[in-house]
C-alpha cells in the first residue's frame, strides 16, 4: 500500500489520459516517453522524472502542476499555510494604484532591513513565518516606493516581490510565482537597475523550466544576459551572470541538449573561478560549489544518474550556504541515487533534506517523486521510511 495518497503522479497521468480517450501507446507516441516507462509510471512502480512529466504534460495539453498535483492543498491546510497565500496575492494586485492614503510607511532603512531579513529567512526554511508577514510588508513598501519615487525604495519593493516569488514557488503556487516576478521586473525598471532586472529574468526562466517550456526559459536567460551588459562591471555583475549561465545549463540539460548545457556550465565555471564563493551576493549562492552542484543536476537531467550520484557524493557544501539550497541539493542527490538503485543512500538524503529545511522538503516535488520511486522497494528500507511518507501527507 502506498504511504503517499493514491492520487499520485502516475494515477493523475492515467486519469488525464483516460479523459482524453488515449491509450498508453498513443500517449507514449505523442509524448516521446517510452511505452514501458509510461506504463510503470502510471502503476507507481517508476518515479516520473521532470523531463517525463513535462513531456506528458505537453502531450496532454495541461500544465505541469496539473500532473504533479501542486499545490498540495491538503497539506497546506493542515499546516495552515493556505490562508496566508491570498493576502500575498492581494498585496501584489495593488502595485500600480499609487500610495495608499491609509498606510504610513516606516523610514526606508527599516523597510529595507525587513525586506533583507525576509530574503534570509525564507532561505533558512522559515516559509510559514515569512508568508505570514509578507503581505503587510509588500503593501507598506508599495506605498513607500510610490511616495518617494526614488531608486532605493523601488529596489526594496522589488526585494519584497522576490520573496513573494520564493514563497509561492516553494509552496507550489506557480501562477502566483509568475505574478510576483512580473511585479519584480516592474519595480526593477522603475529603479533602473539592470542587475535586479536580469535576476528577475533568470527566476522567470525557472518558472518556464518547471513548466517544461525550456526554449522560452532559455530565451529569458539570454535577455537577462543582455540586460547585464548595461550594468557596471564588477563582482555583482559577474555573480549574476554566472548564475544565469547555471540556470541555462539546467534548462538545456532538461531539453536533452548536452552541448549547450556543457557550454553554459563551462562559462559559469570560468566566472566562478574569478568570483570565488559568493553565497551572499543577492543570496544566489553562486561560486565554484554551486557550479559543481548544478553539474550534478545537469547530469541527472541528461539521464546520467550514476555519474550524477557519484559526483554529488563528493561535494562538500559551504557552511554559509542557506538551508533551502542545501536541502534542495540533497533532494536532487536522492533522486539520482534512487534511479541507480542506491536505495538506502537515497532515503538517507531525503532525511537530510527534511532535517535541514522541513517546510521546504514537505512541498518539494523532487522529494515527493523520489519517495514515490522508493516505495516499490520499501521492504529494503528501514521502518522509518513509512513514517516519512506519513509526514509528507500528514
Amino acid at each position: 500500500m502506498h504511504s503517499l495518497p493514491h492520487d499520485h503522479t502516475g494515477m493523475r497521468i492515467k486519469r488525464l489520459r483516460a479523459e482524453r480517450h488515449l491509450t498508453q501507446r498513443a500517449l507514449a507516441d505523442l509524448s516521446g516517453v517510452p511505452y514501458s516507462t509510461l506504463a510503470k509510471v502510471e502503476q507507481g512502480v517508476t518515479a516520473a522524472s521532470p523531463h517525463i512529466i513535462a513531456s506528458l504534460a505537453r502531450a496532454l495539453q495541461v500544465e505541469v502542476a496539473t500532473v504533479t498535483g501542486q499545490p498540495y492543498m491538503a497539506e497546506l491546510r493542515a499546516d495552515e499555510l493556505d490562508v496566508l497565500v491570498q493576502p500575498i496575492r492581494e498585496a501584489l494586485d495593488v502595485f500600480d494604484l499609487g500610495a495608499d492614503p491609509e498606510i504610513t510607511p516606516r523610514p526606508h532603512a527599516l523597510l529595507q532591513a525587513d525586506a533583507e531579513e525576509h530574503l534570509v529567512a525564507v532561505r533558512a526554511g522559515e516559509i510559514k513565518r515569512v508568508a505570514g508577514e509578507l503581505a503587510g510588508l509588500v503593501l507598506e513598501a508599495t506605498t513607500a516606493a510610490h511616495a518617494a519615487g526614488a531608486r532605493d525604495p523601488w529596489l526594496t519593493l522589488a526585494s519584497t516581490y522576490r520573496t513573494a516569488y520564493d514563497v509561492a514557488a516553494k509552496l507550489g503556487y506557480q501562477d502566483l510565482a509568475t505574478i510576483a516576478l512580473a511585479r519584480m521586473d516592474w519595480a526593477a525598471q522603475r529603479a533602473s537597475d539592470p542587475v535586479v532586472g536580469a535576476m528577475g529574468r533568470y527566476m522567470r526562466g525557472l518558472t518556464y523550466l518547471r513548466s517544461g517550456q525550456y526554449r522560452t526559459g532559455e530565451r529569458l536567460v539570454q535577455v537577462g544576459l543582455v540586460d547585464l551588459e548595461q550594468a557596471d562591471a564588477g563582482r555583482e555583475r559577474d555573480v549574476v551572470t554566472g548564475q544565469l549561465h547555471l540556470g541555462a545549463a539546467v534548462m538545456a540539460g532538461r531539453a536533452q541538449d548536452r552541448t549547450r548545457a556543457e557550454g553554459h556550465l563551462a562559462e559559469a565555471e570560468r566566472i566562478a573561478d574569478q568570483t570565488g564563493e559568493a553565497a551572499k551576493v543577492h543570496w544566489l549562492t553562486f561560486g565554484p560549489t554551486n557550479v559543481r552542484v548544478h553539474r550534478v543536476s545537469v547530469l541527472a537531467e541528461l539521464d546520467e544518474y550514476g555519474v550524477a550520484a557519484q559526483a554529488g557524493k563528493t561535494i562538500v557544501l559551504p557552511r554559509e550556504w542557506p538551508a533551502s539550497r542545501r536541502s534542495h541539493h540533497y533532494a536532487e542527490l536522492a533522486r539520482a541515487q534512487m534511479w541507480t538503485g542506491q536505495l538506502e543512500d537515497s532515503f538517507a538524503n531525503l532525511l537530510r533534506a527534511r532535517k535541514i529545511a522541513p517546510q521546504q522538503a514537505r512541498y518539494h516535488q523532487t522529494v515527493r517523486e523520489t519517495y514515490s520511486g522508493l516505495e516499490a522497494a520499501k521492504r529494503q528500507l528501514p521502518d522509518s521510511f513509512l513514517s516519512y511518507g506519513s509526514w509528507l501527507t500528514a
